[in-house]
């Protein structure tokens, strides 16, 4: 079609509309988008009314080229006097404009637009051209490009003498403008001087625009005396090309709440060259989609034209329904309600149906009970059932013949652990960590204690004894560095492990803050290492029966809110006998903290727990992670990195800056050395964790005493050196003491390991 659209972008206009704004002009009644005066239209739909005295109102396109005769809301129709223009009988050439209606809204052909659910053809103007001898071409404006050509001769003697060279011999012609897309044309007549073919020419030509199914009478038309033809325009909104461009903007014009959009196509078959849009009020109303509230409900009860009902009609919003009066039945959109005479027969069909209905619901309710029941005892066997493999029986057997155990260690109920975890919720609120061994949630018991729930992922059946004797044996260690062990629940397929609650995060949370410092002072170091190592040792040998964690790392030990450490995650632990040293296992641990003798050996010792309680120590000191990364993003092993330095004689390269700054040389000297014979590779060179607490313990007791502090023992602090001890321990013990009264170089303290090769 090539209509441009208009360039104004202004909002849409504030209803309701000023009450300054005319109804009508003359017989027309003028609704918005149209309007006359300044906010009383839609950009492009001004509209123009003539008052004349001796003739009614005329109203005219815009500022009043077009005369318009009458506007078509519901179709998007406006009709307008048909455009003429006339060469006179002198005149042998003539070119003039037909019609032009670039930069407005309107066009003189769309093939068929959508009303409502249906497609309507809309316009079926033509160019009819009157004259004998005569040619007429229709030029594109804006192309400049022929649309068509026609002529046609008048023959006075022989009508069919020139049928092979003439379009027509009638004194008329038309020109269709089917698939004309154009919005300006330019009519084009040309005057034929055919004496010498006996040729009629000798009255004016005239061309003119009208909607040819509207005529019955063409000869009356074209002679002028008949004047009620209408040339038909098509009006639409083209602001934007689509409905889809249109839509949330704010020079959308479909107002309505009950309105849709329409796009206008050349082609609405194939949704193809899209011009602009029309708004359509929803079925089951009518009125103006382009205001706000204008499409209002359709009684259709009102109206039999648009309502199919043979019975009751109830007016609906956007619709209606139609049923049978009482007494009567069938489809009343169909045909007429047949009458019942069977009244018992459909009493006795009400009441078979509702007793019908009561006895399936009953049905269902019963159903609906037994399956909940039966769910609940399946589901009650089979918690009895894990209680009983997870030998549940002899753990209540420990628990009743040790007072201890009784007040320590609970079996709670899987129903209690539901509730204290809401149902194992995986939110982040409740789920506290995860890892290989499985996942710990966050609970509330009902006396309001909050506790950990460790929820492994799986456990050999074989190992359920060991897993009984290691609940029995935690639940009686009772340190203040180790995380309590408050009981267990026996009833799912993995026996639960419920411990305190520790709220501070762990060593590694403190250590290693992603793109910041650790700010964790140099005393809270030293106190933390002490704790933890005191926590070991007393696994390892202050226990009932030797613990070996096999699985220390920064992430296993817990800080509460003052910074006490405690010793966690023992689901890799394994108990030894007293009278054993080592056990064979399959490997476990994390890289980077593994023992590499036990991993070479497959022989777990104690030693195993001191080489990863050294990395631990080495983490302290230098706040880096076991395994790290250079500033070349080179990954390293920690370890090993620090025996590097150690044997080039540069062990302060990987010291934090903060313990630089508040540790002394002499504490940084000895931490130094207890690090390198934790690390040392055969087991039997290294110390045992009672020595690395004593040794702790008396660096921590140097440091409080220059310091000006007591040191205040607790039950699980070291007062004694350890006696016997294979490892030259001692010596390193003795230059600790000394180093109030002498300093020493570090060739001086690492010339003592020499005689000690790992």
């Amino acid at each position: 079609m090539g209509s441009i659209r208009t360039e104004s972008r202004s909002t849409n206009t504030t209803f309701p509309l000023p009450f300054f704004c005319p109804k009508s002009c003359g017989s027309i009644s003028l609704e918005y988008p149209f309007g006359i005066g300044d906010g009383c239209f839609r950009p492009g739909f001004n509209l123009t009314c003539r008052n004349h005295s001796t003739s009614a109102p005329r109203l005219f396109l815009g500022d009043g080229t077009i005369e318009v005769t009458r506007i078509d809301m519901n179709q998007g129709l406006a009709y307008i006097k048909p455009p003429t223009v006339v060469m006179g009988v002198d005149d042998e050439f003539k070119r003039a404009s037909l019609i032009d209606l670039e930069n407005w809204p309107y066009s003189l052909y769309l093939e068929e637009q959508m009303i409502r659910n249906a497609y309507q053809g809309l316009t079926s103007n033509r160019v009819y051209v009157v004259g004998c001898s005569a040619m007429a071409s229709l030029v594109d404006l804006t192309t400049n490009k022929s649309i068509s050509t026609r002529f046609s001769f008048c023959a006075a003697s022989d009508p069919n003498q020139y049928s092979e060279w003439s379009d027509s011999n009638e004194e008329y012609f038309t020109l269709n403008l089917y698939s004309v897309s154009t919005t300006a044309m330019e009519v084009q007549l040309t005057r034929f001087s055919q004496t010498e073919l006996h040729s009629v020419n000798t009255s004016s030509i005239k061309a003119t625009i009208f909607n040819g199914d509207n005529d019955s009478d063409l000869e009356g038309v074209l002679n002028g005396s008949r004047t009620n033809v209408e040339a038909t325009l098509v009006w639409y909104m083209n602001d934007h090309l689509s409905c889809e461009e249109a839509m949330n903007t704010d020079t959308y014009a479909c107002l309505s709440q009950n309105s849709f959009c329409h796009g206008a196509f050349l082609d609405p078959f194939h949704s193809i060259n899209s011009v602009g849009y029309l708004c359509r009020c929803s079925l089951g109303y009518q009125g103006n989609p382009y205001v706000l509230n204008g499409c209002q409900d359709i009684n259709e009860c009102n109206s039999t034209e648009k309502r199919l009902c043979y019975g009751i009609c109830t007016n609906t919003e956007g619709g209606y329904t139609c049923t049978c009066a009482a007494g009567t039945s069938g489809d009343p959109k169909l045909a007429p309600c047949i009458p019942n005479n069977k009244n018992q027969t459909l009493l006795l069909g009400v009441i078979i149906g509702a007793s019908t209905g009561i006895g399936l619901l009953l049905l269902c309710s019963s159903l609906l009970i037994l399956r909940r029941k039966w769910k609940k005892r399946k589901q009650k066997k089979t918690r009895e059932k894990y209680f009983h493999q997870n030998h549940g029986l002899l753990l209540q057997q420990l628990i009743s013949t040790s007072e201890d155990f009784s007040e320590r260690t609970k079996i709670f109920s899987l129903e209690e652990m539901e509730k204290a975890t809401n149902n194992f919720d995986e939110t982040r609120t409740r789920v506290l960590g995860r890892g290989g061994h499985g996942t710990v949630y966050k609970g509330i018991l009902s006396d309001q204690r909050v506790v950990a729930v460790k929820k492994s992922k799986y456990v050999k059946q074989s190992e359920i004894d060991q897993f009984i004797n290691e609940v029995a044996v935690l639940s009686q260690i009772n340190h203040r560095n180790i995380v309590k062990l408050f009981g267990c629940c026996l009833e799912t397929e993995v026996p639960l492990l419920i411990y305190e609650f520790i709220s501070n995060g762990t060593l590694l949370d403190h250590l290693h803050i992603p793109d910041g410092n650790s700010i964790l002072s140099w005393d809270d170091r030293l106190r933390i290492a002490v704790e933890a190592a005191g926590a070991l040792a007393y696994l390892h040998s202050a226990a009932s029966i030797s613990i070996f964690h096999r699985d220390v790392k920064s992430s296993n030990v817990l800080l509460d809110d003052h910074l006490t450490a405690k010793i966690s995650d023992f689901g890799s632990s394994r108990l030894i006998p007293l009278d054993q040293t080592h056990l064979l296992t399959a490997v476990q641990g994390t890289f980077g903290y593994l023992d590499p003798e036990y991993y070479q050996t497959s022989q777990l010792t104690e030693k195993s727990d001191v080489y990863s309680f050294g990395v631990i120590l080495l983490e302290l000191l230098t706040g880096k992670k076991p395994i790290f990364s250079t500033e070349y993003e080179h990954r390293l092993n920690l370890s090993m990195h620090f025996l590097q330095t150690v044997r080039a004689n540069r062990p302060f390269d990987l010291i934090d800056d903060l313990v630089m700054k508040e540790a002394t040389e002499e504490e940084l000297i000895d931490m130094i050395g207890l690090v390198e014979m934790c690390l040392r590779l055969k087991g039997v060179k290294r110390p045992t964790m009672k020595e690395v607490e004593y040794k702790l313990q008396n660096l921590r007791r140097i440091r409080l005493k220059k310091t000006g502090h007591c040191l205040v023992k607790s039950d699980e602090e070291t007062e004694h050196p350890p006696r016997d001890s294979p490892y030259g321990f001692s010596e390193v013990v003795d230059q600790a003491n000394q180093g109030t009264s002498r300093n020493y170089t570090l060739e001086k303290e690492f010339m003592w390991s020499h005689h000690h090769p790992r």
